[in-house]
């Protein structure tokens, strides 16, 4: 039939040997990653909405109110989410030709470890970088620990956020110490005007979810 998706079958008998890989069947070589990515995004996408989605009263950084709260910190330190993430984030950046991630602490220590373990797996490790909310007071007095990132193109990360300051804030730390930034990416964008802080700079916003993944209104 004209346009139907051929199906790989798995025979049995004399001649089951011969049969060819799925590769060398002629499927594409990535399917087995894009599968793999896809389960990743629904196993995640389950737990933020069961277990980093809380109901009731808060106020965010911004200052406004919000009947509902995305605690993404709670994931990306969980065992069974973070291996998720960094695989989830590192393609989200794949094509950006970067060398290093990393953030704001605390919020992008752990997306910027679980990136780093799941780049091993690949031809382009990464390494990452922690930047700290002031410069140390002693020692060698540096506010970007970890990768070395004068001259190298790097993302910074996030789990979410919501006006875009702590991502700025540690843009401008790693400007002041030589680094190109390419992009800000986060985990889930709730909608709340850091995007367009982020573009503001001249810099490019990506995220692997948004509201409507989670079946959330803006607020």
């Amino acid at each position: 039939m004209s346009g139907a998706t051929p199906v790989l079958m798995h025979p049995v008998g004399p001649h089951a040997s011969e049969v060819s890989d799925p590769v060398d069947a002629g499927l594409p070589p990535t399917l087995d990653a894009v599968t793999a990515l896809d389960a990743d995004r629904q196993t995640l996408l389950d737990l933020i909405k069961a277990e980093a989605v809380f109901h009731g009263d808060f106020i965010l950084s911004s200052g406004k109110q919000a009947t509902y709260y995305v605690d993404m910190r709670k994931l990306t330190l969980d065992h069974r989410a973070a291996p998720a993430i960094g695989r989830i984030m590192l393609d989200l950046i794949g094509d950006l030709d970067v060398v290093a991630v990393g953030g704001l602490t605390l919020g992008a220590d752990p997306i910027a470890n679980a990136v780093l373990h799941a780049s091993v797996a690949t031809d382009t490790p990464l390494d990452a970088f922690v930047v700290r909310k002031e410069p140390k007071d002693h020692g060698r007095g540096r506010q970007i620990e970890g990768a070395d990132v004068k001259g190298k193109r790097v993302v910074v990360l996030e789990d979410t956020s919501t006006t875009g300051q702590s991502a700025l804030k540690a843009v401008e730390a790693l400007r002041k110490e030589g680094a190109e930034i390419v992009a800000v990416a986060v985990i889930v964008d709730r909608k709340t005007g850091a995007q367009a802080a982020i573009e503001a700079e001249g810099l490019e916003w990506r995220a692997a979810f948004d509201l409507d993944d989670l079946g959330l209104d803006p607020q």
